[in-house]
């Protein structure tokens, strides 16, 4: 029987391979916020439809839901990520950042609750490698990462063994989120120093792919290349 997944953000970046990797043998819900992006896509999966809302929009999430039958699995690879010091960050933009990477990832993940639970399914929550540690200028995208790990290990506890609950954790990956990072960094763009989208793509994959009887909790996948 076919199994069904929702891949937020899945028009671009390790959304999009996730998408890529899973269409041959899932039924994948394609999440974005472009009705054009998300049908482009959809276009060329074998068996796709589109979840087009803005994540930010509580009443536009909660409408797009009811649109959901089965569901087996989400992937929320939907982020956004903003550099500055702590005399640099507004609050607008610390609320912006925590409603994408924290709020929207929760409030998705409850509504889908019942289905993920009748399927005995699965979540996987793309983290970072700022997730477990912080830096200068990274206070605000750290916090949430921070914060959406808390929120998945606990998750992972109150549904144990009837949802299974998976945080990816990548270091720098080469998406269009990475060329905008570098240059708030003042770095010349250098993709060996990177990882590909479709090698975080593929842990993603290996998280759903983990037999019944196991879970794959948390999974860090690094650049094989030094960065400096």
């Amino acid at each position: 029987m076919t199994r069904t997944v929702l891949v937020t953000g899945g028009t671009r970046g390790i959304g999009r391979e996730v998408v890529r990797l899973l269409a041959p043998s899932w039924r994948v819900l394609v999440g974005g916020r472009s009705a054009a992006a998300v049908a482009a896509v959809v276009a060329e999966c074998p068996d796709a439809a589109g979840f087009v809302c803005d994540l930010a929009d509580e009443g536009a999430v909660a409408a797009a839901v009811t649109g959901i039958g089965p569901l087996d699995a989400v992937v929320h690879s939907a982020g956004v990520a903003v550099r500055g010091t702590a005399e640099e960050v507004s609050r607008e933009e610390f609320r912006r950042v925590l409603e994408l990477n924290v709020v929207a990832v929760a409030d998705l993940t409850r509504l889908l609750l019942p289905a993920l639970r009748a399927a005995r399914g699965q979540v996987v929550v793309m983290n970072s490698g700022s997730g477990f540690v912080s830096g200068a200028a990274n206070g605000i995208y750290a916090a949430s990462k921070f914060a959406v790990r808390a929120w998945a290990d606990a998750l992972r506890d109150e549904e144990r063994g009837v949802v299974r609950v998976s945080s990816i954790h990548p270091g720098r990956v080469d998406t269009d989120m990475q060329v905008e990072l570098q240059a708030a960094e003042g770095r010349a763009y250098n993709t060996s120093k990177l990882l590909t989208a479709v090698s975080v793509a593929r842990a993603v994959v290996f998280a759903l792919k983990a037999d019944a009887d196991a879970c794959v909790e948390s999974l860090v996948v690094r650049p094989a290349a030094r960065w400096e």
